[in-house]
């Protein structure tokens, strides 16, 4: 079993460290994570930050801030159903505790940027040439920089809540030198033109940020050489970037959390728009290989997915969910030396492959719907103009506290940090409406209080 001293370790927040701080007990430590994950500013934002939909489409469909409470739900089943299978098991002395499971999850959004992947793509082009963007590295960065609990180390949370969120263990600066086009690319001026930017051509890197190095460091600090060298090994690919190789146990439970809410109840957001129908279901997933081979559910199942009450499509999610959650394992790579990295979360081979084919499904038939992504691309070009609206006119345009801070920085790189997180915390509305302000002839007033 760990010892009290080893979980307090994993309990110290970077604040503690800087000041040689002495960490508070586990219970404590997590509940307050969470808590700080609740209340922060960010966390409210995800209320009208896109998921799939737009936000005037429906009441019904899941935003960012249901997506992350349903991650977090579905985490915590994943930990309670870990512990009910593992007896006597060594694993169960590292599994995260509810509080640091949910801490995580409810965390795992909170640098998504407005208009979702259009937001990001955008903020990614207009930062090529200066560090980058990246949703799930500017988390790290609110969790680390920006959030309202420190002066300047942001929402502090625990060393392991912290690592728990590091999906993508790599920094950008490092990992865009293994994609020699892209690196090429980035060079080019901005384009003329911002309807024709390809929204394909600037996605990028699963990462963080180099200006989080010192945080990314403190938190894997207690590994040792070796695996610190392992979990940071990342592959290069002939086209697009390189990707990691690794994730901590913790990592691994929300990454299947967050996966089941996409397969599953991002699939109930289409068919309750009427966006999947019945014989699309039948043929893409119920004749499928992968359900003939392994036939998890039956044609019950579609008759309540696709009944005409709201109760018998929630049974059926329900019970999609718990499949999955009961089919949950650790194994082992005996490879790394520390326990959050040699144990990991996986599902059962056949729930797997099932849950593969569900969010292919939802991918192909619902994410790359012209609808859906004819919303994200007009999110794209209010962010880019913005944008560069912002960055022409600092001290006309942005608010008073974040020019002071423009004014202030050291260099370009760090100036344009500063609007990019401006924009990166704007929920879609605040958005849409500053953009109506400046470019909609017969909307604003000096009077808009955004």
């Amino acid at each position: 079993m760990a010892s009290k001293k080893v979980e307090q370790e994993w309990t110290q927040r970077y604040t503690d460290y800087l000041d040689d701080k002495e960490p508070r007990p586990a219970r404590i430590v997590y509940q307050r994570d969470r808590a700080r994950v609740i209340h922060s500013a960010a966390f409210r934002r995800l209320q009208a930050k896109t998921q799939i939909f737009g936000l005037n489409e429906s009441d019904f469909y899941r935003t960012r801030l249901t997506h992350s409470m349903e991650v977090a739900q579905i985490g915590s089943g994943l930990v309670e159903q870990l512990i009910t299978v593992g007896e006597g098991k060594d694993y169960l002395d590292w599994l995260p505790s509810f509080y640091l499971m949910e801490a995580i999850c409810l965390a795992h959004d909170l640098g998504h940027p407005p208009f979702g992947h259009g937001g990001e793509v955008a903020l990614n082009y207009m930062m090529r040439n200066h560090g980058g963007f990246e949703g799930n590295a500017q988390t790290l960065r609110i969790l680390a920089r920006l959030g309202e609990y420190t002066p300047s180390n942001g929402i502090d949370l625990s060393r392991r809540a912290t690592l728990g969120v590091l999906k993508y263990p790599q920094i950008y600066d490092n990992v865009i030198e293994l994609n020699p086009g892209y690196c090429e690319a980035i060079k080019q001026p901005d384009t003329l033109d911002f309807k024709t930017l390809s929204m394909t051509d600037w996605q990028p890197p699963k990462s963080i940020y180099c200006e989080e190095k010192d945080v990314f460091e403190w938190v894997l600090g207690l590994f040792s050489k070796k695996d610190k060298q392992r979990f940071l090994e990342s592959t290069a690919k002939e086209i697009g970037h390189a990707t990691t190789n690794h994730k901590a146990l913790d990592t691994t439970i929300l990454e299947l959390a967050d996966d089941i809410a996409y397969g599953i109840h991002d699939l109930e957001d289409a068919v309750a728009m009427g966006m999947v129908q019945k014989d699309l279901w039948q043929r893409e997933i119920m004749d499928s290989e992968v359900l003939k081979q392994y036939p998890l559910w039956d044609d019950e199942m579609t008759e309540r997915l696709f009944s005409c009450r709201s109760k018998g499509r929630k049974h059926a999610i329900s019970e999609m969910v718990g499949i999955m959650v009961e089919s949950i394992k650790i194994v082992e790579d005996e490879e790394f030396e520390h326990p959050l990295l040699r144990y990991k979360a996986v599902l059962g081979d056949a729930e797997m492959a099932v849950l593969e084919a569900l969010k292919s499904f939802v991918y192909n038939f619902v994410i790359t719907m012209p609808e859906v992504k004819g919303m994200e691309y007009k999110g794209q070009l209010i962010v880019l103009d913005l944008f560069k609206s912002l960055r022409a006119n600092p001290k006309a345009l942005l608010p008073r506290n974040t020019y002071q801070k423009y004014e202030r920085a050291p260099s370009e790189r760090v100036q344009h940090r500063i609007i990019c997180d401006y924009i990166a915390g704007m929920t879609n509305t605040y958005a849409s409406r500053l953009y109506e302000k400046l470019f909609t002839a017969s909307q604003g007033s000096i009077f808009d209080r955004l």
